[in-house]
């Protein structure tokens, strides 16, 4: 007969751990115990090292045999320990699944190989099941494999905004583009596998080794005359990528138009996460990630080399894991206890990056990785690049995330809010405000095509002063249509204000955007 294994966030509340009764006859009774198990030593024997027969912890009781537990006891504590391993596999992994499903999301619309490109022709709506999408720029996005490839070459053309390549662990591999070492003039980049030999070129390409095979780049272009179709255009004519060994006979790009279609790239929230990430592990060099994590994710099963099939017991106990971890991850996302996460005191305008590093290294790695940011962001957003986070004025990106109004209350998708924005919004290139949806973390489907505000795409009002007041709300307001993004009745909603080209009144927080606030009247 199949043992029930205990879940522990289902008995915090009841269970009391060792030392924390509150009964002194209990107390007492423990203190004798311990006694007695110090009477059979020739020496005196610190209680603090010593297991009574009986514990009451948050599992449950726990029986031993003079420290050594029993039979059921074992049983209990190895299953919480599967419990445990399969919570830190998923937030750990959630990375490289992300990665994954984004690959077999866009493989799935036919860009299955280094010539065909999904492009975003007419911006991103909200059909997309796309973890934090903007619907601002022209997206990009190309798939390498590098060990069926070999080294491959990506030629960016002049003019293309931020550009990144990540590996299958969404690390950083390098900047193209406008922050990349090309400042938007353009240039070729040569992407090395992680074991390659070979030589490399002297001169012509900007070189980047990546630690995986499979690799994604993504490249952004800006609005023009508040359109799309110049950046559509750049890459439709301009972007070539190719294996290093084919530069002379490179294959035809092929450009697949994917703006209003529906496909997912979000990974699972059950079982199948697991299987997502075994695929990863599978698929890559065993170097691609260190041996303390290879051996958390190997302690479930999921091991290079090896199938992962968990018996009936363990899937069960993964399955709940899988449970508990997401709702964790949900909790980093949408409750954040990190105080490093708010950019101004008393505000719930929060950090993607939180600690400003994007290797989510605190205090410079002093307190090495802070793994509860890392699965924040890669559980809400795509694309790893220092560009994120640095200080680059009037170059790169930065962000800005709200899931609370001003009075600390989730945002009601049947109420109306607002949100001012002071006068020179500190962007070079244009700011945007984009509502997601709280369950995908993607664009929210609403009645509008793009469920955003753009300074470049929309012709806004401006207040007297020069500041703006955004409408949020699921009827728009009368006479500020254009400042308004609709929001669902009985749904959730989180919104990202982005600067691009940020200015150093955002750097230096002289320029604050106000809190969004219910509308009561």
């Amino acid at each position: 007969m199949q043992r029930k294994f205990i879940i522990i966030s289902s008995l915090i509340a009841s269970q009391l751990f060792i030392g924390c009764d509150t009964k002194k006859g209990t107390s007492v009774n423990r203190e004798r115990e311990f006694e007695d198990i110090a009477a059979k030593y020739n020496t005196s024997v610190p209680h603090d090292i010593l297991t009574p027969n009986k514990v009451t912890t948050s599992i449950g009781e726990l029986n031993y045999f003079d420290g050594m537990p029993t039979e059921e006891t074992t049983q209990k504590l190895y299953d919480n320990l599967d419990h445990l391993r399969g919570i830190e596999t998923f937030l750990n992994g959630i990375p490289a699944a992300s990665l994954e499903s984004f690959r077999r999301g866009v493989v799935s619309m036919g860009a299955d190989n280094y010539n065909k490109v999904g492009i975003f022709d007419q911006l991103m709506g909200s059909n997309a099941f796309f973890l934090t999408g903007n619907t601002s720029t022209v997206y990009a996005s190309v798939f390498l494999d590098l060990k069926k490839d070999g080294p491959m070459v990506i030629e960016v053309p002049k003019g293309c905004g931020p550009a990144t390549v990540n590996d299958a662990f969404f690390r950083y591999v390098i900047d193209m583009g406008l922050p990349g070492p090309d400042r938007g003039k353009g240039g070729k980049y040569l992407i090395l596998p992680p074991d390659y030999k070979g030589n490399v070129p002297d001169h012509g390409y900007y070189v980047a080794t990546s630690k995986s095979y499979v690799n994604w780049v993504i490249l952004r272009g800006f609005l023009v005359d508040q359109k799309p179709d110049y950046s559509s255009q750049l890459f439709r004519n301009g972007l070539k990528v190719y294996p290093y060994k084919k530069k002379e006979t490179a294959p035809k790009m092929e450009f697949i138009d994917m703006s209003s279609k529906t496909f997912n790239t979000i990974h699972a929230n059950d079982f199948h996460f697991y299987e997502e990430l075994n695929a990863v592990i599978q698929r890559e060099p065993i170097s691609l990630i260190d041996p303390e994590l290879r051996g958390i994710f190997s302690s479930i099963g999921i091991e290079k080399g090896k199938l992962f099939q968990p018996d009936a017991h363990k899937k069960a106990i993964l399955t709940d894991a899988v449970k508990v971890a997401n709702g964790t991850a949900r909790a980093l996302a949408f409750n954040p206890r990190d105080k490093e996460a708010k950019i101004y005191p008393e505000s719930n305008w929060e950090s993607g990056f939180i600690g400003g590093n994007y290797q989510w290294l605190k205090d410079e790695g002093k307190g090495g990785r802070n793994l509860d940011a890392r699965s924040r962001f890669f559980y809400m957003a795509t694309v790893n690049t220092p560009a994120m986070t640095w200080k680059l004025e009037g170059i790169g990106s930065q962000y800005a995330i709200s899931s609370k109004d001003s009075d600390d209350h989730y945002f009601d998708g049947g109420k109306n809010y607002t949100l001012h924005l002071p006068k020179d919004v500190p962007a070079k290139n244009f700011w945007s405000v984009c509502v997601y949806d709280p369950q995908t973390r993607s664009e929210l489907q609403t009645g509008q095509r793009f469920p955003s505000i753009n300074s470049q795409r929309n012709p806004l009002q401006k207040n007297t002063d020069g500041s703006y007041t955004l409408y949020f709300g699921p009827n728009s307001p009368k006479g500020h249509e254009s400042n308004w993004i609709q929001t669902v009745p009985g749904k959730g909603w989180f919104t990202i204000l982005r600067l691009y080209g940020p200015l150093n009144p955002w750097f230096n927080k002289t320029w604050e955007p106000g809190e969004i606030v219910l509308q009561r009247n």
